[in-house]
Order: C-alpha cells, then structure tokens, then sequence
C-alpha cells in the first residue's frame, strides 16, 4: 500500500501530516487507527480490500478468510485495523474480530515475523488454535505454514508463550471458538488429513480452502469441513 493519502503535498513537499508522523516514527508512538467502516468499493483477489470512509479510500491488506467474509462490494464493510508505519509507507492491515488482530500483534512482536508471515499463520490457523498450537508446545502445526521451517517454529513458539494467552483466558469469543465451533471443527481437520497419511504441504494446502470455507460458513461441523478439504486434495 502506499503512503496514506496526506502525507505528500502537491510537488512532492512534505504536509504537515507528513511531518507529524515522522514525529510519530521518531517518538516510537504506537499507531492510533484501530478499525475503518465504510462502503466497500473493491475486493482484490489478492487480499486486499478498498473501503470508503469519510471521501477517503483506504487499502487494506486482509488474509482470505476475511476477504470471502467481507460481502458484496457496495455494502457497508467494518474492520478491526492494524496500522503500521515504517519509513516509506504506511500500510492497514484488517481482519473481521479483534481477537484476530491481537493475535497478528502478537505475531510481530516474535523474532524474525513480519507481517506478510504473521497474516499467513492466522490465514491457517486461527487465534484459538493458535493458542492450543503454542500451550502444546505444537511446533509442527506452525511448519504448515508456507515459509517456517522447524527452526523458526519453534523460536516463534518461545516466544509467543508468555504473548498469546491460553485458549482458557483468551476470553469469551476464543472460549466459544474452542467448544464445537468452527475453530475445534478446523483444528480436528487438520488432524484427521494427517491421521490420514496427507503430507504437510498438502494438508496446508488443503486447510486454506477449509479456513475461507469455515469463515463462511460458522456452523460447518467437521465432517462438512472434512469433505471440503479431500475435495481440495482429489484422489489420491
């Protein structure tokens, strides 16, 4: 995304905007945009989202699951935003709950995760099997994420213990995720694939599919889940 629309006046000379948030940068002040609601203008395919809000069109970056779950474009679109600023650009970052967003800044708070990785691993796991992922000490869960290996797992395992929350105090959005929602429906997928003898890189492929169709659908059981992802996989 480029910089948010202020920050450059005509000619290229800097606004006043754009001073103040080289102040903001320097101070080290955390970014105060927190959601954006507006009319939703356009769905990129490649999981971005451009929403209208007060005669501004805002991009924001959002994983697949969010994306299938924003609705037609036309309609009013709410998300919960994490804005971050470096540099030379400015970019939003969005997801449909909050509990999704403190997850993601869990996420780049760990070494060596950047936001396109953090983005991923919500994209296959979501914040409660997250949290189950790293209580357990479940490293392997992580490497099915395109880009970690089982050394970067098990650091981002260290250090998301002490970040994340367990799953018992994550509060009442995560506690109802993992009784017999979607997110238990999902976390016994992923298990069943392996039971089955999938391999990794199938099972990551196969749980992207079964996480859109998951948001899309929050009274999927797993056996409907299930069926979605031997589809995604074919015959064997």
């Amino acid at each position: 995304m480029s910089p948010v629309p202020g920050f450059l006046a005509r000619g290229g000379n800097p606004c006043p905007g754009a001073r103040a948030a080289a102040r903001f940068r320097r101070s080290g002040t955390h970014a105060v945009i927190g959601s954006v609601r507006g009319r939703l203008l356009d769905k990129d395919p490649g999981g971005e989202l451009l929403i209208e809000a007060g005669g501004v069109g805002y991009r924001v970056v959002v994983a697949p699951s969010t994306l299938a779950g924003a609705g037609p474009v036309g309609d009013e679109c709410f998300v919960y935003v994490h804005h971050l600023v470096r540099e030379d650009t400015s970019d939003l970052y969005g997801f449909a709950e909050l509990d999704e967003r403190r997850c993601f800044e869990a996420l780049l708070s760990a070494h060596g995760v950047g936001p396109a990785l953090a983005l991923a691993v919500l994209s296959h796991l979501p914040p409660d099997e997250l949290r189950r992922a790293v209580a357990a000490d479940d490293a392997a869960a992580l490497e099915l994420v395109p880009g970690i290996g089982a050394k970067t797992s098990k650091r981002m395992v260290l250090d998301l213990k002490s970040r994340l929350g367990t799953p018992e105090t994550a509060g009442a959005a995560a506690a109802a995720a993992a009784g017999d929602g979607a997110g238990s429906a999902v976390a016994e997928v992923r298990a069943a694939l392996s039971q089955m003898g999938f391999a990794p890189a199938e099972i990551r492929d196969a749980m992207a599919a079964v996480t859109i169709e998951a948001a899309r659908d929050g009274d999927a059981d797993t056996g409907a889940l299930l069926r979605v992802a031997l589809r995604e996989l074919g015959p064997r």
